[in-house]
């Protein structure tokens, strides 16, 4: 009979337990063990991911959900190397953030500790599989992984490699466990984990937010959509904005960092958008009236339009007067995620920053640079629109919380 969750639940606390007290160097031993079973092994890994696309083709899937879901030897390689890159950044458990002494003389210290087991429910990336793990480990949490059922093959493989380093390492091989029921009602359950789950972390589409919101009992970091946009100022590098807007929009469209909208200020629309559309003539437009005045091809765009995360080779777009309008657009729209502005005015780049309201704000530079491993964090677990604990993307200290300790010399109240 397979484990339970409450099982599984069980056995991840127990070894998180031994995780909270273990060195670093054991721990970054594990880490560079796994990166080396998952290039060693890369065939193994492959021939179960090409299984997962197989089904997943076959059931009609989107561009977008096959490109998350295939890997192959060059991304193997850059799961290993998230790895790789996690172990060589500091560790942040048993840091001291701060420390005082009161007048009665109690010296108080804040020291990060590890969040304890942390739960991961996610679609379709079997990426995320190593790089959830990796930043656990590193952080001194155990992890709870729940893929779905379209990468279940794929995540069993990379499961069993990271158990296996964890276990050549004199590590718990619970500090990993996979949860191999991808069924609605053990997601359900798995977001109920009271006593067990410290944190649970979800990483999908709207439908798995919002039943996480509805469901889950257990605290709760959201790794919120990526409606992102770049504003082209009236002061901007056209040459420069354009660079920008092809890279977000078109190198990786299928991710949360990828641009969906675009807006332009009207002193510069004449000049700019006839040149993205030759630019981005594989992109579907669609634009207000000033946009398709000038790039006829696009198509009417709706308030629908500029809400949705299209995860796609399609972008809304829309004129705007001046910054306000900008600024105002995003506030309507806006996810929370990544939001960029192309401009040589300082005044216009330090206003934008200040006044966007956003996980990350980006000047002159693609928002497809909002990424754990683009901001020198090594992997990431996530990017949080939220606005407490965590927001942007989530390294090391994202994964763990203060303990206060306190020295006296037998002071009473």
């Amino acid at each position: 009979m397979p484990p339970t969750l409450a099982d599984l639940g069980h056995r991840a606390k127990q070894a998180a337990r031994v995780l909270a007290g273990t060195r670093t160097s054991v721990k970054d031993g594990a880490l560079l063990l796994a990166a080396d079973l998952l290039e060693q092994r890369v065939d193994d890994v492959l021939g179960a991911n090409a299984e997962d696309v197989g089904r997943a083709e076959q059931t009609k899937a989107t561009p977008a959900q096959l490109d998350r879901l295939r890997l192959d030897a060059g991304r193997v390689a850059a799961m290993a190397d998230g790895l790789r890159q996690v172990a060589a950044q500091p560790d942040p458990v048993g840091q001291v953030i701060e420390g005082w002494e009161r007048p009665n003389g109690l010296r108080i210290l804040r020291v990060r500790v590890p969040l304890g087991v942390v739960g991961i429910i996610y679609e379709n990336r079997p990426n995320v599989t190593s790089d959830a793990a990796g930043l656990c480990l590193k952080s001194g949490n155990a992890t709870m992984l729940r893929g779905s059922s379209s990468a279940l093959v794929s995540n069993r493989a990379v499961v069993a490699l990271l158990r296996q380093a964890l276990a050549k390492s004199g590590l718990p091989e619970d500090a990993v466990v996979l949860v191999e029921d991808t069924s609605h009602p053990a997601a359900v359950e798995f977001m109920g984990l009271q006593g067990i789950v410290d944190c649970l972390i979800p990483r999908g589409g709207p439908s798995l937010l919002d039943t996480v919101r509805r469901h889950a009992t257990v605290p709760t970091i959201l790794d919120g959509d990526g409606n992102c946009h770049v504003y082209v100022d009236a002061a901007a590098d056209l040459d420069m904005a354009l660079r920008i807007v092809v890279n977000a929009k078109t190198q990786r469209p299928g991710v949360c960092n990828a641009a969906e909208s675009l807006l332009v200020h009207r002193q510069v629309a004449e000049a700019f958008l006839p040149r993205l559309d030759q630019a981005m003539a594989q992109v579907e437009l669609l634009g207000d009236p000033a946009v398709r005045a000038l790039v006829p091809r696009a198509e009417p765009v709706t308030d629908e339009d500029f809400a949705t995360e299209f995860l796609a080779l399609k972008l809304s777009v829309a004129v705007v007067d001046d910054l306000q309008g900008a600024v105002d657009h995003i506030a309507r729209f806006g996810s929370g995620h990544s939001e960029a502005i192309v401009t040589n005015d300082l005044t216009a780049a330090e206003r934008f920053c200040r006044d966007v309201d956003a996980a990350a704000v980006l000047v002159n530079a693609s928002t497809r640079f909002v990424d754990g491993g683009e901001f020198g964090l090594g992997a990431e677990i996530g990017i949080s629109t939220q606005k407490l604990h965590a927001r942007g993307p989530m390294g090391l200290r994202e994964l763990t919380c203060v303990k206060h300790i306190v020295h006296g010399e037998g002071q009473t109240r």
